[in-house]
């Protein structure tokens, strides 16, 4: 048996521009990504078998623990990919909301495929890691690599920036979780689709060392904001707060002590920009 445990970042989106459709369904993007300081965990254990098994488990009743899960299918990829089998054991432990924008399904994923590629003694180059992320979804390997990070094509496409060091707290409506698909749709149904180019302008404060905090917007927050009240009161108790990917959670630079909303509300604190995607540690061999 051999078994490690794998650190998986959130990401927030800083700014999240819709460029295009593309031809297969997907929309093309730029975005500035930051991966943050609320991490989701997994343990992998790692047994010998004459065929590949995977097996799946966790703290959350909000997931399936089978192949409808991302981590299933970045488990059953890898071992495709190095040709072996084994029987794959995954305890998630999920402290990332769910469908909130925060990319949590795909950071569990992008971990998978590096805490597999460790247990096996590292078949695969840094560049096959991030081949089988792209594959997989589009946040994937920007919480592989981690840090700030421009992410373009339909976010899969990435490039390192200069580290921003900031705090930041997130709030999130308890009941209300909304899917991509939900807010890409509305945002392509859209008569109007301002464009206001904030991601060049956030990348040219970036390169200065000026303040990123007037650029930050999400296209997608313009898409769906109309449709739910639980979105509308955010921004009314934090008016400087922005959406992240497609919701329904919202951030804000800075700790904020007091948010005066009901308990209808999750609000996490005292979190802060990291400059670092997925972490393997505490390796056993038996």
């Amino acid at each position: 048996m051999r078994k490690l445990r794998v650190e998986c970042p959130a990401k927030i989106n800083l700014t999240l521009e819709i460029v295009n459709k593309r031809e297969d369904g997907f929309h093309n993007i730029k975005s500035i990504m930051q991966t943050i300081s609320l991490y989701d965990y997994l343990n992998i254990e790692l047994n010998d078998s004459s065929e590949t098994k995977i097996v799946l488990s966790g703290n959350s009743f909000e997931i399936p623990y089978d192949e409808k899960n991302l981590v299933y299918r970045a488990a059953k990829l890898f071992m495709e990919k190095i040709n072996k089998n084994a029987e794959i054991r995954i305890y998630i432990e999920k402290n990332i909301p769910i469908a909130a924008g925060l990319a949590g399904g795909s950071t569990d994923a992008a971990g998978t495929i590096l805490g597999l590629n460790e247990l096996f003694d590292r078949p695969l180059k840094n560049e096959d890691l991030h081949k089988l992320c792209a594959n997989l979804g589009s946040d994937l390997n920007v919480c592989l690599q981690g840090g700030t990070m421009l992410a373009t094509s339909r976010g899969e496409v990435i490039e390192k920036l200069n580290s921003i060091q900031k705090n930041l707290t997130l709030i999130k409506p308890k009941y209300l979780g909304i899917s991509a698909k939900e807010a890409y749709t509305k945002y392509a149904n859209k008569e109007f689709k301002p464009k206001y180019n904030m991601t060049e302008k956030m990348l040219e404060a970036l390169k200065k060392n000026e303040d990123i905090s007037q650029y930050l917007y999400n296209d997608l927050e313009y898409a769906i904001f109309d449709d739910y009240k639980e979105l509308q009161n955010i921004k009314a108790v934090v008016p400087n707060s922005i959406m992240s990917g497609s919701g329904s959670t919202y951030f804000v630079l800075d700790n904020v002590k007091e948010i005066p909303l009901n308990s209808d509300y999750q609000v996490i604190r005292d979190l802060k920009f990291v400059d670092c995607g997925i972490k393997c540690n505490n390796f056993v061999t038996n």
